[in-house]
């Protein structure tokens, strides 16, 4: 996969979830209520929450829904989820991190261990892949946020350390502990961003051929599907037209 093709992978990746928008949606709430359980509901004072509500506005979730999720937390009702991350490979040798918010520690490691076993995968130990990924912040801006030039200036401004640009979108990465900072001065310049987010991004990527490819796709849209599931992460390359013939 050419370098110009990384936010099309991540678009990809995403797309299982996206097109659920009612699982989107609930999940987007789980985040909310946590974010809010842990830091207050104060959005101007608890940076992941604020981070949450943005990106669930990102996607068009009702306001309703927002506030909804945040007096759950406010009102003491809200069901106790554990942050619980696990590693493992999946097919040719790429090495995967799920990211799950769970009431049920035994139901996530039951679920995510088969489903690396039916995909040509394996779950390993924590730490058997994240030495490979490196913790930053993403934030992303639709095309017509503006030209790669003006976006490469805004970042630089607001003290990002890379930017990926092509015709679907402005990729900003950052430091892991400047993203609540990087986010607002990019607000304040080109608007509310489409998603802003912590991820584990790869250091180096695995090239995968149709067929593992394939597999692949389904090991990870099989994940995300997972109402335990939150993200997921993977360290690979894929040609152009075998990503566009997966996603026929």
């Amino acid at each position: 996969m050419a370098g110009h093709s990384k936010f099309k992978n991540i678009m990809y990746r995403k797309g299982s979830q996206d097109a659920k928008r009612s699982k989107m949606f609930s999940k987007l709430s789980k985040e909310i209520t946590v974010a809010a359980k842990m830091g207050g509901t104060d959005i101007d004072g608890n940076p992941r929450l604020r981070l949450a509500v943005q990106n669930a506005r990102a996607q068009s979730m009702p306001k309703d829904n927002i506030e909804r999720a945040i007096k759950k937390a406010d009102g003491g009702d809200a069901d106790t989820y554990e942050e619980i991350r696990y590693e493992g490979y999946g097919p040719g040798g790429v090495a995967v991190i799920v990211e799950c918010l769970t009431d049920n520690k035994n139901r996530s490691a039951s679920s995510v261990r088969s489903t690396f076993t039916k995909n040509g995968g394996s779950l390993g130990e924590t730490g058997s892949v994240g030495f490979m990924f490196e913790r930053v912040g993403e934030i992303t801006y639709k095309v017509e946020a503006g030209d790669a030039d003006s976006i490469m200036e805004a970042a630089i401004e607001a003290g990002a350390d890379d930017v990926e640009s092509d015709e679907d979108g402005h990729l900003i990465t950052c430091a892991f502990e400047d993203l609540g900072d990087v986010s607002k001065a990019l607000g304040d310049v080109l608007g509310e961003a489409d998603s802003v987010k912590p991820i584990w991004k790869p250091q180096n990527n695995v090239p995968i051929d149709a067929d593992k490819g394939a597999t692949l796709m389904k090991l990870i849209s099989t994940l995300e599907d997972d109402d335990d599931v939150q993200n997921v992460y993977a360290n690979f390359e894929m040609d152009d037209d075998v990503l566009a013939s997966l996603q026929e």
